[in-house]
């Protein structure tokens, strides 16, 4: 039996699929919060996949919270990503570029501004501040330090990849056929 609501339904947004049935993101994951779901299902802009088990009221209307909506109308996903602080950190895996760690990540120019570098793709890397004030403003050859891998522009699809590897904390059950992290299947 489903739960009806006394209150409005905090806490249970739903997973946003593309018109083909896959995440619009995996970082961050796409979810609407229930005011946006129940908008777009009564502009019948979404499908409903699947559903909570409590149900919303109004005067002429009763269902059950939609917990996975699919859009109508495919979102290409084909533009470049944009340059973010976030986006370089996700390209970059979240550690630091020169020694992998992970903790007091900040950014480097790869080429110090002052020797000519531009804040582009090519020359921006995550970068954890003890190496970041450690390099300085050298060159790398200037320095003992090297890069794990170079910095590039990164297309959504790779930015999309490298954000399964980070989920969420909490994933609901219906969401999970429509997921797919990089995490052990069980047996």
């Amino acid at each position: 039996m489903a739960e009806i609501l006394s209150a409005p339904p905090h806490g249970r947004p739903a997973l946003v699929l593309n018109a083909d049935y896959r995440p619009l993101s995996y970082y961050p994951l796409s979810l609407w919060p229930w005011q946006e779901v129940v908008k777009a299902v009564f502009l019948d802009r979404v499908d409903i996949i699947a559903e909570y088990d409590h149900v919303i009221r109004s005067p002429s209307t009763e269902f059950r919270l939609p917990s996975v909506i699919a859009l109508r109308d495919f979102v290409r996903q084909d533009r470049p990503p944009a340059f973010t602080r976030f986006n370089v950190f996700l390209r970059d895996g979240f550690q630091c570029a020169y020694c992998g760690a992970h903790d007091q990540l900040t950014f480097d120019h790869v080429v110090p501004r002052s020797k000519g570098g531009r804040t582009t793709w090519d020359n921006i890397v995550a970068a954890c501040s003890p190496c970041n004030l450690r390099k300085g403003n050298k060159l790398l050859n200037q320095t003992d330090m090297h890069l794990l891998r170079r910095p590039f522009r990164p297309n959504n699809y790779q930015l999309q990849e490298t954000g399964r590897r980070f989920p969420p904390n909490h994933l609901h059950e219906t969401w999970m056929d429509y997921l797919y992290w990089d995490v052990e299947l069980e047996g």
